[in-house]
């Protein structure tokens, strides 16, 4: 039996061996050496990891890796199961540094958990699944970014922590995941040593409530304290989950006393995230908050001539403005669009022109020329103001409210068709003279105070989005 065990940890070797140039030094030392072989029963070998996290990561990315590369030393083999073997120090290295074999765990901890058949999208060590498009090379810099940019480049270049943390906000599709990607990729490259989770607060909460279930918290608390750069995409899923928000606290905490850096996106700011703990918008807030504004024709052009210098395709300027001018709604519509018109000139062997752009791209078109609703109204300006929608129909006349239902109406009567006697019924019933009357006052408002003007201006421009 020593014999074959040999055999299996020669080959374990060189599959290590093989993982290490294929995944990364910086993944391989964080997931991988810790594993060590253990025995082979019927074609199908047994690996072992000290936690169950260790276990889950490596069952879910990369077992069926280790698999193919194993077949290929060894066309025996046709399975490779990841198991628990809990007893760190009687662990020894792995199997690229030193071969080594332990005692076999039991049947029953060795089956995965329904969990660990769903790897985790979101959740990215180096090694692990990021986007080849989001680097800095391919992020477009405009006006409406430029600060984010140049903060993320700041973070991802620097041998210090520089902002902590970094927190990077806006809308849908402006590019918040892109720059996190991008930073992540350029520390992969330049950094190779260096410890980077990249991971989504809902997926932060999914590890958070496995480790509850498995009593398990001392490894997810090791797991996410050791690492050298913390990045959480959409911070704003865990408002209002109180014991993930507590626990996400003490995580930055600990971070920030290392001198780890942390970087947090949201589609708001940390004072305007809503269900979050005080303390923890105040920790948030600490550092450098990155707004990352709507895209502008300028940028929308530049990024449509980026993708499509980078495709190798010719697109028509016309065309190109066209799409600027008409889909101003995100990022990823705009990319989409624009892939759309390229699959489709490929496909059937047509010209793009403005009239087939058209024409195949009609429902999105249409979709982008939509009038703004008096519901929409409504519910933006109560959330711009911070109070219930419902106060828009009531007759309350404290300034704190009625102020924003003159907004309302000011918006409606600019944004949409509808007469002054429809906005005064959709405001609980009022007279066409009272919406006559907020119309003047925001008006007169506007001229006087700029702050206010700007208010409403953002508020328009959100709206016409």
């Amino acid at each position: 039996m020593g014999g074959v065990i040999a055999s299996i940890e020669q080959q374990w070797a060189r599959v290590c061996g093989r993982l290490r140039e294929e995944v990364g030094e910086g993944a391989f030392k964080s997931w991988l050496r810790p594993v060590v072989v253990v025995d082979l029963d019927g074609g199908e070998v047994r690996i072992a990891a000290p936690t169950r996290f260790m276990r889950d990561w490596v069952a879910a990315h990369y077992a069926d890796h280790i698999r193919r590369l194993w077949h290929s030393e060894n066309p025996d083999i046709h399975s490779v199961d990841v198991i628990v073997v809990p007893d760190r120090l009687a662990m020894k290295p792995a199997a690229a540094d030193t071969p080594a074999a332990t005692a076999p765990a039991s049947r029953a901890e060795s089956r995965p958990t329904a969990a660990a058949e769903r790897p985790p999208e979101s959740a990215t060590e180096f090694g692990a699944v990021l986007d080849q498009r989001f680097t800095f090379d391919n992020f477009v810099v405009g006006k409406p970014n430029e600060l984010a940019h140049a903060a993320a480049r700041r973070v991802a270049e620097a041998n210090s922590v520089t902002f902590n943390p970094l927190f990077l906000y806006g809308g849908v599709g402006l590019g918040k995941t892109h720059l996190m990607h991008a930073i992540a990729w350029h520390i992969r490259q330049k950094h190779p040593e260096r410890r980077v989770l990249y991971m989504s607060a809902e997926k932060f909460m999914y590890q958070f409530i496995r480790a509850l279930r498995f009593r398990d918290t001392m490894t997810f608390k090791e797991m996410f304290r050791s690492v050298d750069v913390l990045m959480i995409d959409d911070v704003q899923f865990i408002s209002g989950k109180d014991s993930t928000q507590e626990e996400f606290f003490h995580t930055f905490n600990a971070l920030v006393d290392q001198n780890r850096q942390v970087v947090i996106s949201a589609d708001k700011s940390p004072s305007d995230l809503e269900g979050m703990e005080e303390r923890l918008r105040s920790r948030l807030g600490w550092g450098l908050v990155a707004d990352i504004h709507p895209t502008t024709y300028e940028l929308r052009l530049g990024i449509l001539q980026a993708k499509a210098e980078t495709a190798r395709v010719e697109i028509p300027a016309k065309v190109m403005e066209f799409l600027a001018h008409k889909i101003t709604s995100n990022v990823r519509e705009l990319e989409g669009a624009l892939n759309r018109i390229m699959a489709h000139a490929e496909l059937v062997h047509r010209p793009i022109t403005l009239e087939s752009t058209q024409e195949l791209l009609h429902d999105l078109l249409r979709a982008s020329d939509r009038r703004v609703t008096i519901d929409e109204i409504q519910k933006r300006v109560a959330e711009h103001y911070n109070i219930k929608v419902a106060d828009m129909h009531s007759a309350r006349r404290a300034r704190t409210v009625a102020r924003p239902r003159q907004v309302a109406m000011y918006l409606s009567k600019q944004l949409t068709p509808r007469s002054l006697p429809e906005i005064g019924r959709k405001f609980g019933g009022r007279d066409h003279t009272t919406v006559m009357h907020a119309v003047r006052k925001v008006e007169e408002l506007c001229s006087e105070d700029r702050s206010f003007a700007e208010d409403v201006e953002l508020l328009r421009r959100m709206l016409q989005v």
